[in-house]
């Protein structure tokens, strides 16, 4: 398990974690902090926001869907007028989506889950690029998950969406690199988080079994038969962001323990 934070040097760094009100975008926006970094996170949770403001002096904060450009748009200006530009966006906002056969999704299910997880880190990257081309560089983290690389009984929209991720990670990493511009994903496995313990409720309620036995089948095809740190998850993104990647880019980094198989 993560021991803290990978001790890189990013001070004055600036950076923009979607999402990075609660959960792991809050760890991983700790975590650049921690390294010298300059943050902005937004978030739609605005009680989550003043929250981590609080816990994070210096931290600025926005509230933004990244799912709506206008909204994104606005997220840009505000790093534009509080950071000064961006050197580094971690693309890390997403929703679970919903968990059902495939004939009982509903088509509001389907489209939410792809503008967020999809569309979402699109309107971003589109705003970030020409930040990032005036800093003389940059880097670009896309949150995938391990679901990007495996199949997803009962959890199609979301896997589809993270399957994409991975291809518009590759896609971007080659249209940018001459302008020194890294792209990578990075695929997590199941964190030790509150959506996980959603995920596997809503399994055990739609499959009838119990929460022990659903996050047991989660864990079986985990080769370290564990859940991920949040801060293991961060200090990969940490590592990408540093000059320790500056010869990384277009791959997808599983951190996950190894798994196997989706349950």
């Amino acid at each position: 398990m993560a021991a803290g934070f990978l001790p890189v040097d990013l001070a004055g760094a600036r950076v923009v974690v979607t999402a990075g009100a609660a959960g792991l975008g809050r760890t991983m926006a700790g975590a650049f902090l921690a390294c010298g970094a300059r943050v902005l996170v937004c978030d739609v949770d605005g009680a989550a926001l003043s929250d981590v403001a609080r816990a994070h002096p210096g931290l600025a904060t926005a509230t933004a869907d990244v799912a709506d450009p206008q909204a994104v748009a606005a997220l840009f200006a505000a790093a534009r007028r509080e950071l000064g530009g961006l050197d580094v966006l971690v693309n890390n906002a997403g929703i679970a989506g919903p968990t059902a056969r495939v004939e009982d999704v509903a088509p509001a299910e389907l489209a939410r889950t792809l503008a967020v997880n999809v569309e979402g880190q699109f309107h971003c990257a589109r705003h970030a690029v020409p930040l990032l081309r005036a800093a003389g560089g940059g880097v670009i983290l896309n949150l995938g998950s391990v679901a990007g690389r495996l199949g997803f009984a009962m959890r199609s929209p979301y896997a589809a969406s993270k399957w994409a991720v991975v291809g518009f990670t590759r896609s971007l990493a080659v249209e940018l690199g001459e302008e020194n511009i890294r792209v990578n994903a990075i695929l997590p496995g199941h964190v030790d988080s509150e959506r996980f313990r959603r995920v596997v409720a809503t399994k055990a309620q739609a499959t009838g079994q119990t929460f022990d036995a659903v996050r047991a089948q989660f864990l079986a095809p985990v080769s370290l038969k564990r859940n991920v740190a949040a801060e293991d998850v961060a200090n990969m993104a940490l590592f990408l962001a540093s000059p320790f990647g500056a010869s990384i880019t277009g791959q997808a980094v599983s951190v996950c323990g190894d798994v196997q198989m989706m349950g």
